[in-house]
């Protein structure tokens, strides 16, 4: 026994009623992209059932897609989160011992003298750690005041040093690498000597 295809017969009322008009058809004159079938051409239905299919399996795919690309949105966001708690969690680590040096130091009852030896060995355990982290100091006494590196805190005279080089450093500034971290505070000599020159 034999399947018999079954014929649709596409028509739109639009066209019909345009046609009964005498008028061009609607849908030729608001054709989309692609042909259109006219009101005489017939579609199968083995055909019309392949191309919903089709539709189906693309309708399917791209719902797969969006859905992996949020997977894949959520996962990167996920390890790029873990990846900065496990780089702060490195680094607070190197930090430990200099705090429980720090505790050990205000639970002393030693002198003056001994308080102050032991916080220039805490300071020194600091910067080790830092140099370790590759933080490092920007140089400031002596040098000539760089505003990319300096803050200027304002001006003192001195006839000892080359005018705009910095003359006190009042808060140490760091980089990391080649990355500013925060500048120097300084103050600037100002050289009046050397300006009337």
């Amino acid at each position: 026994m034999h399947e018999q295809e079954t014929e649709l017969t596409v028509v739109d009322p639009a066209e019909q009623a345009a046609a009964a008009a005498g008028e061009e058809s609607v849908g030729e004159a608001a054709a989309p992209v692609g042909e259109m079938l006219s009101p005489e051409e017939t579609v199968s239905r083995a055909a019309y059932d392949q191309l919903k299919a089709e539709r189906d399996q693309l309708v399917d795919r791209l719902a797969r897609m969006q859905a992996e690309f949020d997977n894949a949105r959520k996962r990167a966001e996920r390890e790029k989160a873990e990846f900065r708690d496990y780089a702060t969690g490195n680094v607070v680590e190197q930090f430990l011992p200099v705090v429980d040096n720090f505790e050990l130091a205000l639970k002393s009852q030693g002198t003056a003298e001994q308080m102050r030896h032991g916080v220039e060995l805490i300071v020194k355990q600091m910067q080790e750690v830092l140099a370790r982290l590759q933080v490092t100091a920007i140089p400031t006494l002596g040098e000539e005041f760089d505003p990319r590196l300096h803050e200027a805190l304002g001006s003192v005279e001195r006839d000892d040093l080359p005018d705009q080089h910095v003359a006190e450093e009042i808060r140490r500034g760091y980089k990391i690498r080649e990355r500013m971290l925060r500048p120097a505070m300084v103050r600037v000599a100002h050289n009046t000597k050397q300006v009337n020159e």
